[in-house]
């Protein structure tokens, strides 16, 4: 039987999800613009949550959640949530990692695409009435070897998409084994260093991460590579970032994500940016877009179906 009780939207929740929520017997009550300090004080009322990343979830929040038995987090970045002290008190905590996979999959291969081909560059170029064509020169991904970093649901769907341009895939995951197959090929971090022409990166955020790519990382490679980062903002640190463009170890670099983002992603105060973030903006070899890779117009419903469908495994007839 659907398993009843009253569920809290934190942040606005795709129709297809507050339907599916209202068919498994829940209640579902709308607080996406209420402030934290009322949330606090009603909380421990509900059943489930669902949220984006409008707030931090820390053991103190938390710790007012005594009837909660669910956290469903509308996306893939569990870093704003304490997930094993919920656990611990036994909240289950839902991601939906698969509903964006799709999206981000294809902006990471525009990315690598539009650096490869300085297609950023040759298009401003045209626009204030330059015609330069042997500057733009590009490199073909036939041939390359692309490492991918972290082979998850959208580490695996980024080498699906390049597999059909005749590049070499390779791929390093700290915490998996066996994965490798017909779309790339396991190796260990010291493989990607001296291989990999161009790197994309697909790792979610964690203390242990925190600046994975770093200056000793990018001083690794045996020769100049393009870079890639749709995962998150703080596993790259921009200072060492800009010291390896200016050392030449870098073709090119794509950043979806920028380690000065607040919690939400949803703004970014450019002009207080420090300084390695602008000399970013003013490379030509180096393209900006503002967290946008999982914001397609479909992905709000991916998510739905994901979160729906696990929530109605756990605590009640599948959704």
């Amino acid at each position: 039987m659907p398993q009843t009780g009253k569920v809290i939207l934190i942040d606005k929740a795709h129709p297809y999800l507050v339907e599916h929520l209202t068919q498994l017997g829940f209640e579902c009550h709308d607080h996406q613009h209420t402030p934290l300090d009322e949330v606090e004080n009603i909380v421990g009322d509900y059943f489930g949550m669902v949220i984006r990343s409008r707030f931090t979830l820390d053991r103190d929040f938390i710790g007012k959640c005594t009837n909660l038995r669910f956290i469903a987090r509308m996306g893939v970045g569990l870093e704003h949530i304490e997930v094993e002290y919920a656990e611990s008190r036994g909240i289950r905590v839902f991601n939906s990692p698969e509903g964006s996979r799709d999206t981000v999959a294809e902006h990471t291969t525009g990315l690598m695409l539009g650096l490869m081909h300085f297609l950023f560059r040759a298009g401003m170029q045209v626009r204030e009435g330059r015609w330069e064509r042997e500057a733009n020169k590009s490199y073909e991904l036939r041939g390359r070897t692309v490492g991918i970093i972290g082979f998850g649901n959208i580490g695996s769907a980024v080498a699906q998409r390049l597999s059909s341009f005749g590049c070499r895939i390779i791929a390093y995951d700290k915490f998996k084994t066996n994965y490798g197959g017909m779309l790339a090929e396991e190796v260990s971090l010291e493989t990607v260093f001296r291989e990999a022409d161009a790197v994309t990166l697909h790792i979610p955020y964690a203390d242990y991460n925190h600046h994975f790519v770093n200056q000793a990382f990018l001083e690794s490679f045996r020769k100049p590579i393009f870079l890639i980062n749709t995962s998150r903002g703080l596993v790259l640190d921009t200072q060492a970032l800009v010291n390896a463009h200016k050392a030449g170890r870098l073709l090119g670099a794509a950043l979806d994500v920028i380690e000065y983002e607040e919690q939400s992603f949803s703004t970014l105060d450019i002009g207080s940016m420090p300084e390695p973030f602008h000399y970013l903006r003013r490379a030509d070899n180096v393209i900006l877009t503002p967290h946008t890779a999982g914001m397609s117009h479909e992905v709000m419903g991916a998510h739905a179906r994901v979160l729906a469908e696990k929530i109605g495994q756990a605590f009640g007839q599948r959704a």
